[in-house]
């Protein structure tokens, strides 16, 4: 694997060396690395003469589909930095990160202009604001028409290969490995979702250490249920497009036996899993049943794997690599345990991967000895720049390190080491909850159900729960005489929240305990 400088030069090097070779594989959809490779190309300067300037953000508001994948290229070719956001991102949200991104352009599909309406009515676009169309173009909201453009459209340019390949080098003239590719937003604890500052060099550093220890080759198959929003699955492009495998690329987890069929098809090496998926595959399908040999590994992150899951594995799939990893947007990855150590320390996430180092320190930043609680702190070329207009909260979770003008991420996670240097996560120093692998603001919901006129009081926390890792809980105080119930609450939830953010259990009580302080008192809730 070459060494170089931009994320979409790995695209351009690929598709050199395996033209012809099958690169992505979406539905009945299979794309070649050169078909990618060229459609990009023409998307990089359509982008260019709609008047993208070097860094400029363009949010990808769609499903997991081919055109995020062409969408995300053809703005690093034009020098721009992409941000997918999930396609079940209610207006609200939406709406913030196109106003705290300063998006000159919005990519997104046809299904969800009434969301993108209601998005942009309160923000003022001016009329260089363009929004691309994916799908369908019928009965546009008058708001949008002015700001819209067909995706189709930008593949009809006539400018030669030769011309092309000019003008999307000029365009780099300037251009270096520490500019921004990626916007990724992630919850907060404020509420708010944060923006994480990703850069090419972040970006090719995480991919490379990653690929080192999954030992990735170009016979690599890779299934991706996991949405290209959550950089888990958005680096499984990224990283087979950097050695040559191939993505077989799913809308979502929904239908198992769909998936295994897939597996077994494709002849897929590489799985990369959250506990989520894992917990319903083994609940409700199975796998002696089928053959999966050509298997080679599975991943796992976004929370632990349960050890009952991973012993259950290991008996069904024995010649399967278990790779259970530790990481966080803000760095990408942080640890990874060798898959011969799982049998002898299935609940540790291993030690730092390669062009990484952590250590656990107390709350003076010292280090800690091996058994003793403290924080992860990491060091690399993997942590990321910081949070988009947010350089209070950024300057509280990257530090100064210990080379000049280097910072240290610290994670806000409580950690042990044991005496061979394995981690072990604990649990988190801030108000978050994981589940479904996702990384979830108790403060967003309790923002959401504060609108609800008859809610007085509310808090939310995370329950251990089998399938979930953790199931969201809302405690509700209603206001005197409100006749609110749980249905209330839910609907009000599905239509302002993104399904995994969408609480699993309501429960009404007549006040919320509070510590001497005044504050919730959330640990007596669990």
């Amino acid at each position: 694997m070459k060494f170089l400088t931009f994320v979409q030069d790995y695209l351009k090097n690929t598709s050199e060396l395996f033209p012809n070779k099958e690169a992505l594989i979406f539905g009945n959809e299979r794309w070649t690395y050169s078909s990618i490779d060229r459609s990009t190309d023409f998307l990089g300067i359509s982008l260019l003469d709609l008047g993208i300037q070097r860094q400029d953000r363009i949010v990808i508001f769609l499903d997991n589909s081919t055109e995020i994948v062409l969408s995300l290229y053809g703005i690093l070719k034009a020098a721009g930095v992409f941000v997918i956001i999930n396609g079940s991102v209610q207006a609200q949200k939406l709406s913030y990160i196109l106003k705290d991104s300063g998006a000159r352009i919005l990519i997104t599909h046809t299904s969800k202009n009434k969301v993108v309406s209601n998005a942009i009515s309160n923000l003022k676009l001016d009329n260089n604001f363009k929004i691309i169309w994916v799908g369908a173009y019928n009965n546009m909201p008058q708001n949008l028409i002015l700001h819209s453009i067909r995706w189709h459209e930008l593949f009809k340019n006539k400018i030669s290969q030769e011309n092309i390949r000019k003008k999307l080098m000029a365009v780099r003239a300037g251009c270096i490995d520490i500019d921004l590719a990626a916007l990724i937003y992630t919850s907060g604890s404020t509420g708010e979702p944060k923006g994480v500052m990703t850069t090419h060099q972040n970006m090719i550093s995480a991919a490379r250490s990653i690929i080192e220890y999954l030992e990735n080759t170009e016979n690599d198959i890779i299934l991706n249920t996991l949405p290209l929003s959550f950089d888990y699955g958005l680096y499984q492009i990224i990283m087979a497009f950097m050695f040559g495998g191939s993505v077989v690329l799913e809308k979502s987890f929904i239908f198992f036996t769909n998936i295994i069929q897939r597996l077994i098809n494709e002849k897929v090496t590489g799985f990369p899993i959250v506990p989520t998926i894992i917990a319903m595959i083994l609940k409700s399908v199975d796998l002696k049943k089928y053959d999966l040999s050509a298997l080679r590994y599975i991943s796992n992150t976004g929370a632990a794997l349960p050890v009952d899951h991973i012993q259950k594995l290991r008996k069904i799939l024995p010649h399967v690599s278990i790779y259970s990893m530790f990481g966080l947007t803000e760095c990408k990855r942080i640890s990874y345990l060798p898959p011969e150590e799982i049998d002898k320390r299935p609940s540790s996430v291993g030690k730092a991967m390669p062009n990484c180092e952590v250590f656990i320190v107390n709350k003076n930043e010292e280090e800690v000895k091996p058994g003793e609680v403290g924080e992860l702190v990491v060091r690399g070329a993997n942590v990321m720049k910081g949070y988009w207009n947010s350089p209070k909260l950024t300057s509280k979770v990257f530090r100064p390190g210990l080379g000049f003008d280097e910072k240290l991420l610290f994670t806000g996670d409580y950690f042990k080491m044991d005496d061979d240097g394995f981690l072990y996560f604990l649990e988190r120093k801030d108000d978050m909850i994981k589940s479904r692998g996702e990384r979830i603001s108790a403060k967003e919901i309790e923002n959401i159900l504060y609108q609800i006129e008859e809610v007085n009081e509310c808090a939310v926390i995370g329950i251990p729960d089998e399938i979930f890792g953790q199931a969201i809980k809302a405690f509700i105080v209603k206001t005197t005489n409100s006749k609110l119930k749980e249905k209330d609450i839910l609907n009000y939830c599905f239509q302002h929240l993104e399904p995994f953010s969408i609480p699993k259990y309501v429960k009404f009580l007549d006040e919320l305990p509070k510590n001497p302080h005044g504050k919730v008192d959330k640990k007596i809730l669990l």
